[in-house]
């Protein structure tokens, strides 16, 4: 068996920063605290947080007044940071500041006057939180076809903007699509999605001529990881989705299979690890190589609660 890693794979800056925040939070606020939704869409990770008295809900009320609730790593409406307020909750923003720049540029197209076409998934906790900053001048598209439902005039005034975990090439066929019916539609100064998701599927599609079988290492509600396992059925590849060894099949292998291992962004390596041990435990296997180059080291800043709490308690 050959084994090929995608490189770059797993933890994104965005995922780091808000994990981060919640662990000084966890270390240094008394419990409980709250989660508002998941804190990044991995299971394992939601479960170690669990284990250490983190409790996620999905509804502001289910927080007790005056309790501390951090916001996870999608993003959240005005809303519900009104709601939080209302409870006099003591709130840690760990939004991803890429999600938050397509909030600022959503609030801003909404007060120029543009109606906006936003491209992503429907029920997904970064398009609830984009949608609740400007609902009434919000459409949302998820695929090419939906597009042609559009009513707007040509001249109307528009502006898109995209879920950050997008696949790319789908993408950019739903903007293509847009621009030919509504050509002097806007778009956002710099592309929406994020430099961790294009960076993570241009390594799949390396990986996709290579291989038999892809194994994407994730949740099944990350958006990302789901979106990596879409480019390799593009280029015909047959693609898994798990978190972790215990969801492999021996029946997807034989002893010369070629197989590609990567991981959506919110993905531990300790997962990627154990996938790559399952392979090599049970099967005569080369050296394993990677594929791929470094992702430029990026870092973001921990919020600027998170700063204030580490000062007063150390």
């Amino acid at each position: 068996m050959k084994i090929f890693l995608a490189n770059p794979r797993g933890f994104c800056a965005g995922v780091e920063m808000a994990i981060r925040c919640l662990e000084i939070v966890v270390e240094r606020v008394p419990a409980p605290i709250f989660v508002y939704h998941e804190i990044v869409h991995n299971q394992h990770v939601v479960r170690q947080f669990e284990g250490r008295g983190v409790v996620f809900v999905e509804s502001v009320r289910e927080v007790p007044v005056g309790a501390t609730l951090v916001f996870s790593a999608h993003g959240v409406s005005p809303a519900i940071r009104e709601e939080a307020k209302s409870r006099k909750l003591q709130t840690i923003d760990a939004t991803c500041p890429l999600v938050a720049k397509v909030h600022t540029e959503t609030v801003r197209f909404a007060q120029l006057g543009y109606h906006i076409i936003l491209i992503g998934h429907a029920g997904h906790d970064e398009i609830m939180g984009t949608i609740g900053e400007a609902p009434e001048s919000i459409t949302l598209v998820e695929r090419v076809e939906d597009v042609e439902n559009l009513s707007f005039a040509s001249d109307e005034k528009l502006a898109y903007l995209t879920q950050t975990t997008l696949s790319v090439d789908e993408t950019r066929r739903i903007i293509e699509r847009l621009v030919d019916r509504f050509p002097n539609i806007e778009g956002p100064p710099k592309d929406d999605i994020c430099y961790a998701t294009q960076n993570r599927q241009q390594a799949v599609r390396k990986l996709a001529s290579l291989v038999d079988v892809l194994l994407v290492v994730g949740s099944q509600n990350s958006s990302n990881s789901r979106r990596l396992c879409e480019v390799a059925s593009d280029y015909g590849t047959s693609a898994h989705l798990l978190d972790d060894d215990r969801q492999l099949d021996a029946r997807w292998f034989s002893n010369d299979s070629v197989v590609g291992v990567t991981a959506g962004a919110s993905a531990p390596e300790v997962s990627v690890q154990s996938v790559v041990s399952w392979l090599r435990n049970r099967y005569p296997t080369d050296e394993v190589s990677v594929v791929g180059s470094d992702e430029a080291n990026r870092s973001f800043p921990l919020p600027s609660e998170v700063v204030r709490l580490k000062s007063i308690r150390s």
